[in-house]
């Protein structure tokens, strides 16, 4: 089982994580179901364990306090309670859930409260990842950062990670790109203490990361955590245009997952397909998912990826995906698929 680092430390995780946002949030909440979720996080470790036998290396598990808003935190901690030495937590701070739409909050003293009352629900002495999930507009970025190192110094948390999903926001700003800004923002805060962690959405549909981001990473040592690594689902192939959405997922109001834009980048999804194809044997299918996912492990030892899934099947099967080899014709075939459809903002 391939193994990979968090930061320019000593901290090893198995090469493959778990976003666990949908088990609570975001995604076609009537199917949720602590149990089912549980089961999902038992599976991701199973599968770890039996991939890497007698090899040291917890799973990444992704979560926030936001996430329900606190019962994501609460579900990993059922989890931690049995399985603690096997997990790498990592976990949020940062936005709040307001009436109408989130809300940042970088002050320090909300960053130490929040601290405190996310290790009580996961039950833990210490966070692995703490990660800033927005920066406030009304707080110098360098304070929160401060208070986030504090936490380190503690001993409450073991390193510090920048969560830049939503950079897509500044996309080409001033006639720069996508991650530009983050780029800059990362720079400020390594002046305060060293990001071991950014995590943004990377995947084949929406590579933007490699351009700026992932460079500036490699070259200093910090891991980039591939959020959306699938596509929000459609790089499963799972998802056929049409078939709608439940109105509080997210999917719902994304323009890339109309009926129309589903249906035009269905050639995405059938390149991956054969590829899999080509990499399954009769004892053992590679899914269009797997090659999603190790197209990413092959973008370099700083990429992790983080799927989230609720389901225990599709936990196991993200898993494996680390024991897949792309060769250079495969990469170069996925290089040659049509730029994906729809906007991304």
């Amino acid at each position: 089982m391939e193994r990979r680092t968090i930061g320019a430390g000593a901290l090893e995780v198995a090469a493959i994580g778990l976003g666990c946002m949908p088990m609570s949030w975001a995604y076609t909440t009537s199917q949720q179901s602590g149990e089912e979720s549980l089961r999902a996080l038992n599976a991701v470790l199973d599968t770890n364990a039996e991939m890497r036998p007698g090899v040291v290396a917890p799973t990444l598990l992704d979560t926030a306090d936001m996430y329900g808003p606190f019962t994501n935190e609460l579900l990993v901690g059922r989890l931690l309670r049995a399985r603690r030495t096997e997990v790498f937590v990592s976990t949020k701070v940062g936005l709040l859930v307001g009436e109408q739409h989130l809300v940042a909050d970088g002050r320090p003293s909300h960053v130490k409260r929040a601290c405190d009352a996310s290790l009580r629900r996961l039950g833990t002495d210490v966070i692995d990842l703490y990660q800033l999930h927005r920066a406030d507009p009304e707080v110098p970025v360098e304070e929160t950062w401060g208070a986030m190192a504090e936490l380190v110094q503690a001993g409450k948390v073991r390193a510090l990670g920048l969560c830049a999903v939503g950079a897509r926001a500044h996309r080409r700003a001033r006639g720069g790109t996508l991650h530009d800004p983050t780029v800059r923002l990362l720079g400020r805060l390594q002046q305060v203490f060293p990001v071991s962690a950014v995590e943004a959405e990377l995947s084949v549909w929406s590579p933007d990361a490699l351009g700026a981001l992932l460079p500036w990473c490699s070259a200093r040592g910090v891991t980039l955590l591939a959020a959306m690594p699938l596509g929000n689902g459609f790089l499963t192939g799972r998802l056929t245009p049409g078939s709608g959405f439940e109105p509080d997922d997210l999917r719902a109001r994304h323009p890339r997952f109309t009926a129309e834009m589903m249906a035009e980048n269905q050639p995405i999804v059938a390149g991956l397909r054969r590829i899999a194809q080509r990499h399954s044997t009769a004892g053992a299918e590679t899914t269009t998912a797997q090659i999603a996912l190790a197209w990413l492990l092959a973008q370099g030892s700083a990429v992790i990826p983080v799927p989230g899934t609720k389901k225990a099947a599709w936990a196991s099967e993200n898993a494996r995906a680390a024991a897949v080899r792309l060769n250079e014709a495969d990469l170069h075939e996925i290089a040659e698929l049509p730029a994906a459809r729809g906007s991304w903002d």
